[in-house]
C-alpha cells in the first residue's frame, strides 16, 4: 500500500490538473490522442493494434483522462466483467488496467499515479477486489511503488517486454 492519499475523480491536483472519467466523445477522443502520441508515435506500436474492441462506447470499460490548463496529459483504461476475463485469468472480481499513457511533457508530475488511483477507485466502485495489468518491464518500479506485484514470466506485447502485475484493492 502506498502512502498516497486517494483523490476522488474530478479533484484538482496540486499543480492544476484534473483526473476524470472520460464519458463524452470529446474526452474519449482526447484519450485516443494521448495514446496515439505515446504508443503509436513515441513507442512505434502499430496503430492497428493500439485500438481495439474495448475502445467502443458499449464495451465494459472505463476510460480516465488527466487534463491540465495546457490540455490532455494522460489516460488509462479499466476493463471489467467479461471484457477483463481474458486478461485476468477469468476471475470476475479482477479488473484489468491498461493503455496507461502520460505525455512526455507531463511526466514527473504525478499524473500516472493519479490515473492509476482513479482506475482503482472506479474498480472499487464496480465491486472489484483486485486490478491486474501488463506492465512494460521498464515501468515495473513505477507500479511496484503503487503496490503492484509482478507475477509470471516476461512476455512480448507489441514487440515490447512486459510482465503481469496485480494489486489487491
Amino acid at each position: 500500500m502506498s502512502g498516497h492519499a486517494e483523490r476522488p475523480l474530478d479533484d484538482v491536483a496540486p499543480d492544476g490538473y484534473v483526473v476524470r472519467e472520460a464519458t463524452d466523445p470529446a474526452d474519449r477522443e482526447a484519450c485516443f490522442t494521448v495514446r496515439k502520441e505515446v504508443f503509436v508515435v513515441e513507442q512505434q506500436v502499430p496503430q492497428e493494434i493500439e485500438y481495439d474492441a474495448y475502445d467502443a462506447e458499449d464495451a465494459d470499460t472505463i476510460h480516465v483522462l488527466a487534463v491540465g490548463p495546457e490540455g490532455p496529459l494522460g489516460t488509462g483504461r479499466l476493463l471489467y466483467g467479461p471484457a477483463a476475463a481474458g486478461k485476468t485469468g477469468g476471475d470476475p472480481s479482477v479488473g484489468s488496467l491498461g493503455r496507461l499513457a502520460v505525455t512526455r511533457a507531463a511526466r514527473g508530475r504525478g499524473v500516472g499515479a493519479a490515473l492509476v488511483r482513479a482506475i482503482e477507485s472506479a474498480a472499487r466502485g464496480r465491486g472489484l477486489t483486485a486490478v491486474d495489468l501488463h506492465a512494460q518491464t521498464h515501468a515495473l518500479p513505477f507500479y511496484e511503488r503503487l503496490g503492484y506485484e509482478a507475477y509470471g514470466p516476461e512476455f512480448p506485447d507489441a514487440g515490447i517486454p512486459h510482465r503481469a502485475m496485480r494489486r489487491a484493492l
